[in-house]
């Protein structure tokens, strides 16, 4: 990655802007002819009045021309749009390299309860690392990112290194493809549209086609019979009656069909650009290779068949026109075929929208892992490692100013366990957090907070934030137990690299004193690696007796009446506490 990421986005920002300028005019002009055809349209009317074959050719020649212009200059909004989102894309950036991420979506609606880490690391929230990561577009992006980061998949990692690494490299094709994702307005979610895809009953004649070609001949004849004098009108309006007759036999079916079709006809518009985004790069790493062969098709580009149908269901969406809704459907059957192109379009091809809608979230979601790999250089792929446990020089979290982070490297071996002690305040959780964050950042692919990380891939189970619950009438102490048997349970199945904070706080000291010292004896027994934050000193002895478990401490120290803290993580036992100092200090005691 050679490009710097400030100066890359803020060269981003200026050409966006510049390009944007120009459309903003050719958009003027482009309003204004269409005004001129329509000015000029009323004109003839006006000069050629009672000549009602010079009326209608002006008619048609200047609605032609209308459309044209139109589907032009809807060109060109859609042009200044994505200009729009991309200049935004890339102020954003700029803003959260800074740390100025809390207006952007944070996740909330995937925090759980009983997940194994989730709750308790700060990955989704106000302040989480989801806010702080997450790019996606689309909400189905979204929601495979979350899936992606509570996973807790611990296979191929190496694949999923290289294609973050390699998304990340392609930062203006990424942009390019967000940008586009962020202008799709979706009324119904992609499953919805999967479910009514694999529901639909066709209700179009199977004759319909020739019968539709053969009409629309016969009323071209027919017309241009009558302006050339050798038809009455008469046989005209009758034969435009007998196509809305035809047409309203199936009137009702076909606006069930319009009603569904207009809700989706955005998405498919716009998720056929995404195909067609990721159809035209070229990827060498195998994961996304993999993920673009989905899309390849034999005879036709999946992005060309989309196309197709967003353009059918765009059809269908313009019998509200009154010039086609009415003389479309007299004269050429018009709502009848065009129902019948959409249904034979679903019965081809209705099975693969889900594999096509399953790869634009894929790299929805993994353009944000390629952004995160971009915008932080400094950062580290882990190597993976089947000796060592977790090792790591220079760790930090990933959401701390670099500035003022205090970095600390620690190694912990597989089957061994970490008592870490500390007064208040001075960085035990936001180590565990540290910690925690690295073993999911690793698993998912991403490059760490650290200036060089080895580890052997590992699940993660945490339990740092149990809560009671007045809802299911659980005293806290219950829920602390409840927590720490599904630890348990879990590991009974899996590996895991367990990270707890202060557990049974909900009991006496004595109790709690005898109850965690054994917990810790099972959990070691049990071959299990992790830490554990206490402010039980006694905890630490545990350590005399079993050669799995180290102790560790953050300290601190009072200079000059004052509390200092160097976060950095040391051998041994906290011997300096601070509440009673704390308590002096702001006046609370004596």
């Amino acid at each position: 990655m050679k490009k710097e990421p400030r100066a890359f986005y803020q060269t981003q920002i200026e050409e966006h802007t510049q390009r944007l300028q120009q459309l903003k005019k050719q958009l003027a002009v482009s309003s204004t002819i269409r005004l001129f055809v329509f000015l000029a349209a009323c004109l003839g009317i006006y000069l050629v009045f009672g000549n009602t074959a010079a009326i209608l050719g002006i008619v048609i020649v200047g609605a032609i021309l209308f459309i044209i212009l139109v589907n032009r200059h809807s060109g060109l909004q859609y042009e200044r749009d994505l200009q729009k989102a991309l200049i935004a894309l890339n102020e954003t950036e700029l803003e959260v390299l800074h740390r100025a991420f809390h207006h952007l979506p944070d996740g909330a609606e995937y925090s759980n309860d009983s997940h194994a880490f989730s709750q308790d690391i700060d990955l989704f929230g106000r302040g989480s690392f989801f806010q702080y990561l997450n790019r996606t577009a689309l909400k189905s992006g979204s929601d495979y990112l979350a899936t992606l980061l509570k996973s807790n998949d611990t296979d191929a990692i190496l694949l999923k290194q290289k294609a973050i690494q390699e998304l990340g490299e392609k930062a203006s094709w990424r942009q390019n493809f967000s940008a586009v994702g962020s202008l799709v307005k979706t009324e119904v979610s992609p499953n919805r549209v999967m479910n009514w895809l694999s529901n639909y009953t066709a209700f179009t004649p199977s004759w319909i086609t020739w019968v539709s070609t053969v009409f629309s001949v016969l009323s071209v004849a027919g017309i241009a019979a009558y302006f050339l004098g050798f038809l009455s009108g008469y046989w005209v309006v009758g034969w435009f009656f007998l196509g809305l007759a035809i047409s309203g036999r199936y009137v009702k079916q076909v606006n069930k069909l319009s009603q569904h079709s207009s809700k989706i006809q955005s998405t498919f518009e716009q998720f056929y650009k995404l195909i067609s985004e990721i159809e035209s790069e070229s990827f060498s790493a195998t994961l996304l290779q993999h993920k673009k062969e989905r899309i390849l098709q034999k005879k036709e580009k999946a992005s060309s068949t989309l196309k197709q149908f967003a353009k059918q269901l765009d059809a269908l969406d313009q019998r509200n026109n009154m010039l086609v809704g009415i003389f479309a459907n007299g004269f050429l059957l018009r709502d009848i075929l065009v129902s019948h192109r959409i249904e034979n379009w679903i019965i081809r091809h209705g099975q693969q929208v889900g594999d096509w809608f399953e790869v634009i979230s894929f790299f929805d979601a993994y353009n944000s892992l390629g952004n995160y790999a971009f915008n932080h250089q400094d950062h580290s792929f882990p190597e993976l490692s089947t000796t060592v446990q977790l090792q790591a020089k220079g760790a930090g979290h990933p959401l701390l100013f670099p500035e003022t982070m205090v970095r600390n490297d620690f190694n912990i071996a597989e089957e061994e366990f970490f008592i870490v002690t500390g007064a208040n305040m001075a960085g035990k959780s936001t180590f565990l957090r540290t910690v925690s964050l690295l073993i999911v950042m690793g698993n998912v692919g991403l490059p760490v907070c650290a200036k060089s990380a080895t580890y052997k891939p590992i699940k993660l189970i945490t339990s740092m934030r149990t809560t009671d619950s007045l809802t299911d009438d659980e005293s806290y102490f219950f829920s602390e137990l409840k927590r720490l048997k599904f630890i348990v349970e879990q590991l009974k199945n899996e590996r895991y690299f367990i990270i707890l904070d202060e557990i049974l706080k909900g009991t006496n000291s004595t109790d709690k004193a005898i109850g965690s010292r054994k917990f810790v004896e099972k959990l070691v027994a049990g071959n299990s690696t992790g830490i554990i934050a206490t402010h039980d000193l006694s905890l630490c002895e545990v350590a005399n007796s079993l050669d799995e478990v180290k102790n560790y401490y953050f300290g601190a120290e009072i200079i000059d009446d004052e509390l200092h803290f160097d976060y950095t993580l040391k051998k041994g036992i906290c011997q300096n506490m601070n509440a009673s100092f704390l308590l002096k200090k702001m006046n609370i005691v004596d």
